[in-house]
């Protein structure tokens, strides 16, 4: 697969989530996603509303990084990103619902963070795909279909068990079959890495080190 800078930077959603981030680095960060001309930039909601040139669209997260909130939480938390200003929002699912098998209760959950999301502002679902097995991936991304969701989304970019896979992309593609969007993240931080994950079925990469992937070096970045 070939790109150019401008069309793999509109894939991405510049990312900001380190729990030390200060108003300035958020500020900083805005500015780099607006200069390299990314889709998005991410950061968590404490820092909303912000304002940028109105060049990216502004996304932010609920239920982050555990997904252990409960759901009147998560959705009052997601409405009050929206109410802020935010274009997006990525939830983080209680994973032991997916582990367990308990559809009902996930679709449930994902249906309440969506209803204080009105269209056209955008879902996406972290499934923290390192996580779970295959057929609980699976599952996560039903659920996540039924609920309305705009997205599904590999992982927060902080749990132990690891990020973005390939194994895990081409899994969630088959699985929402073009229907949803695929958000990569956690781990990619070079440039074959970040096509290789369009080239299984990505259509969005959360990043970190978007400035490094898009001039073709390595970061140290872990998200």
């Amino acid at each position: 697969m070939q790109l150019s800078r401008a069309e793999l930077a509109r894939y991405i959603d510049h990312t900001l989530l380190a729990p030390t981030a200060t108003p300035a680095d958020v500020a900083a960060a805005l500015a780099e996603a607006e200069e390299l001309g990314t889709y998005a930039f991410c950061m968590p909601s404490s820092f909303l509303p912000l304002t940028g040139n109105g060049t990216v669209k502004i996304g932010t997260t609920c239920g982050f990084p555990s997904g252990k909130h409960s759901l009147a939480v998560k959705a009052a938390e997601a409405a009050e990103a929206i109410a802020l200003g935010a274009d997006e929002v990525d939830m983080v699912i209680d994973l032991g619902l997916a582990r367990t098998g308990d559809a009902a209760a996930l679709t449930a959950e994902i249906a309440a963070v969506r209803d204080g999301i009105p269209a056209p502002k955008v879902l996406k679902v972290i499934v923290e795909s390192a996580a779970l097995t295959d057929d609980e991936i699976v599952l996560a991304c039903q659920c996540a279909e039924a609920a309305g969701a705009d997205f599904v989304k590999t992982s927060t970019g902080f749990h132990p068990a690891g990020g973005a896979s390939l194994h895990a992309i081409a899994l969630m593609a088959r699985t929402v079959g073009g229907r949803l969007g695929i958000k990569a993240s956690g781990g990619i931080r070079d440039h074959a890495t970040a096509l290789a994950m369009i080239e299984a079925g990505a259509t969005r990469l959360g990043l970190s080190a978007s400035r490094a992937v898009l001039d073709g070096t390595t970061a140290d970045s872990s998200y």
